[in-house]
């Protein structure tokens, strides 16, 4: 059954979403605040992203304490799930070298992916080395 008034079909009583692709350099100049704000408000609009690389640590802290802080006072709003899967341990050491210094250069490491949808839609993320597994909720 399609949702007239937003082009998305419902699945289920979950409306439909859309994943977005955001590759780091979008990001890579923007502080803190602004790649949290960036990333909310595209989860809040019931996308589920891929981002190239990863968030610092302090910036995934925050971004899940956020999303707690929200949670029953946004309408619909289940908090997020979260996953990064990073490049194959299977590098030799000269890859290694050069995707260290690319990561000082580019001020992140852009040899991961982060996965970050809302709970609303991502039931469960599992992940290993080699792959995530996105759960949907019906």
């Amino acid at each position: 059954m399609a949702d007239k008034k937003r082009g998305r079909e419902t699945l289920g009583n979950i409306k439909g979403f859309s994943i977005q692709f955001i590759p780091f350099s979008e990001i890579k100049d923007l502080n803190s605040d602004e790649r949290i704000r960036k990333i909310l408000s595209i989860v809040l609009g019931n996308n589920i992203l891929i981002l190239q690389g990863k968030l610092k640590a302090e910036e995934e802290t925050r971004l899940i304490g956020d999303t707690m802080a929200m949670i029953g006072h946004v309408s619909n709003f289940k908090g997020i799930e979260l996953a990064v899967i990073s490049g194959s341990g299977e590098e030799n050491a000269f890859n290694k070298l050069r995707m260290g210094f690319a990561s000082i250069l580019t001020g992140g490491n852009i040899n991961a992916i982060t996965i970050i949808g809302p709970a609303t839609i991502v039931k469960e993320m599992k992940r290993n080395p080699k792959k995530i597994e996105l759960l949907l909720n019906r």
